[in-house]
């Protein structure tokens, strides 16, 4: 999973797959928010922020209305891909609105991610992210050619829309499309939700997988065992990008020498932190040293003290679990940095570029 060598985690290079959207926030009837959105928008907002070198491709319209880091491929006929999310209110134990998980429609979808799209270079790992389809069967088995593991995200595969009003529904994973290929996967992500369709016992037998459950934290399953990983605190105000942001805090965690079940942790921290925030979330830089800082020093424990296998927990685990935890209270002393993707372009900016495959440097 990677070059050997002592510079190895620091040399990780990346490739992740999925459009950009626009996400529209509908709580009770009424519009409350729209933002960027799509996997791939929440997986670069962790990955820039804590130094994961990547290649991101994505396509767009010409319509599409966000300053990203990481610029798409522009479609020359279709607009940027849509999404509605409906959230209703219920009231809690304290008398509160309380939201409740969303009702997703894709109001309008824009190309397909070809193999052809995909830079002809080798990479250490990748993700594939697609929400609307976007990633076919051909473009996931060329990623796995240049890509020395990768990461899926299941919502890719098993998702389909109603042709008459975008409604998302699931299909099992046998189903897919894509069931040839999970034997070459080496982790594959699903929420609670999603597990059903992918026959969890089936899947562990040839890849890693991993179940977010939300409030209880995620389960990890693999061919001679599985484990479960703590959560974090979390008050939930959109769910929107929870999972992707879980995936990109998990990879980057791995990619830096964390084990299996720190690396999960790292990404339950991450999950947590976006569902108390509408669209993409702000993470501030002190948020990200503290993370960087504490995993550093839990892979040096690991190396020094725990020969087990990487899927074992290993002491320090919890510790580790606390140093996280004081991490995200930097989060409430947000210092007013701003994101240059977080504003709409003005018209003068132009369209998306034609061709362009980016890597943020370390």
């Amino acid at each position: 999973m990677g070059r050997e060598g002592s510079d190895a985690q620091i040399d990780q290079r990346g490739l992740v797959v999925g459009n950009y959207c626009h996400d529209v926030l509908i709580k009770d009837g009424e519009v409350i928010g729209e933002s960027l959105g799509g996997a791939a928008s929440f997986v670069f907002n962790v990955f820039d922020g804590l130094s994961v070198s990547c290649d991101y491709v994505s396509k767009v319209g010409s319509d599409f209305a966000y300053n990203v880091p990481h610029r798409p491929l522009s479609s020359p006929s279709l607009p940027t891909t849509l999404f509605h999310a409906h959230l209703t209110s219920s009231d809690g134990a304290d008398g509160d609105s309380v939201a409740q998980d969303r009702v997703l429609k894709r109001v309008r979808a824009c190309d397909a991610i070809e193999p052809s799209d995909l830079p002809d270079s080798r990479f250490d790992f990748g993700l594939a992210v697609g929400v609307a389809g976007e990633i076919r069967p051909e473009t996931l088995e060329r990623m796995i050619e240049l890509c020395g593991v990768v990461f899926v995200d299941v919502q890719a595969l098993i998702r389909v829309f109603d042709p008459v009003d975008g409604g998302v529904r699931l299909v099992g994973l046998r189903e897919s499309g894509f069931f040839h290929l999970i034997p070459r996967i080496g982790f594959l992500k699903t929420s609670a939700e999603e597990a059903p369709f992918v026959d969890v016992e089936e899947a562990r037998k040839v890849s890693c997988v991993i179940v977010t459950d939300g409030k209880d934290g995620c389960r990890v399953y693999w061919r001679d065992g599985e484990l479960q990983v703590s959560p974090f605190a979390a008050v939930q105000i959109d769910p929107t990008g929870a999972g992707d942001s879980f995936l990109g805090g998990f990879v980057a965690g791995l990619m830096s020498g964390l084990a299996v079940p720190d690396a999960a942790l790292v990404g339950n921290l991450f999950g947590s932190l976006t569902v108390s925030q509408i669209g993409i979330p702000k993470f501030n830089s002190k948020l990200m040293e503290r993370v960087k800082d504490a995993s550093r020093g839990r892979k040096m424990h690991h190396q020094r003290r725990d020969a087990g296998p990487q899927f074992n927990k290993s002491a320090g685990h919890e510790e580790f679990h606390t140093s996280l935890s004081s991490a995200a209270k930097l989060l409430s002393t947000f210092d007013g940095e701003e994101d240059e993707w977080d504003t709409k372009k003005s018209p003068d900016q132009g369209a998306p570029q034609s061709v362009c495959h980016e890597s943020n440097g370390l």
